[in-house]
């Protein structure tokens, strides 16, 4: 590809997916897991980022963004909330245009913090490139939301297919 000029052009493709996690019952982690096996079978660089842990300087060296967490009481996990409020005003037009997603981890509903972090991101100008990932697990009493969380096969398929369809597009320059 050529300017007016005559001069190459070259259009940036790749770069690094941040898959972005929280889990308190173990169904978030395995989703942010199986959509990282994903991101691998896709031959694209993707890291697994604890939302604890990450800071502003590993979201700028990010070109796309897939947040995954458990919601709790119909919001996201306080962790990833944690996240995004340590996170937020320094990555203001920073990361502007960039791609993400999500995957929700719900015991029957999930629409609570899929809103919350698409309000959030909303801010960062970012551009969802992937419809919400909800896996509902059922859970609605008090030792069904507690217990530790094994996600059926079905499940993590969707979360492999999930990340692989972002580093997939990434790695081409598709979003």
């Amino acid at each position: 590809m050529t300017n007016a000029a005559g001069a190459a052009v070259v259009k940036r493709t790749g770069g690094m997916l941040a898959i972005i996690w929280h889990s308190r019952t173990g169904a978030a982690q395995a989703m942010a897991q199986a959509a990282a096996q994903g991101a691998a079978q896709a031959g694209a660089p993707a890291q697994l980022l604890p939302a604890e842990q990450i800071n502003p300087a590993q979201c700028i060296a990010a070109q796309g963004f897939l947040f995954v967490c458990p919601e709790n009481l119909g919001s996201m996990s306080g962790e990833m909330k944690a996240f995004f409020d340590r996170c937020y005003y320094p990555l203001l037009e920073q990361i502007a245009g960039r791609a993400y997603a999500t995957a929700i981890a719900a015991g029957t509903a999930g629409q609570g913090a899929q809103a919350q972090i698409d309000r959030i991101v909303t801010g960062w100008r970012l551009r969802r490139v992937a419809p919400p990932c909800i896996i509902l697990t059922g859970a609605d009493r008090p030792d069904s939301i507690l217990a530790p969380k094994a996600l059926p096969h079905t499940a993590l398929q969707k979360c492999r297919e999930l990340g692989q369809l972002l580093a997939s597009g990434l790695e081409m320059g598709a979003f």
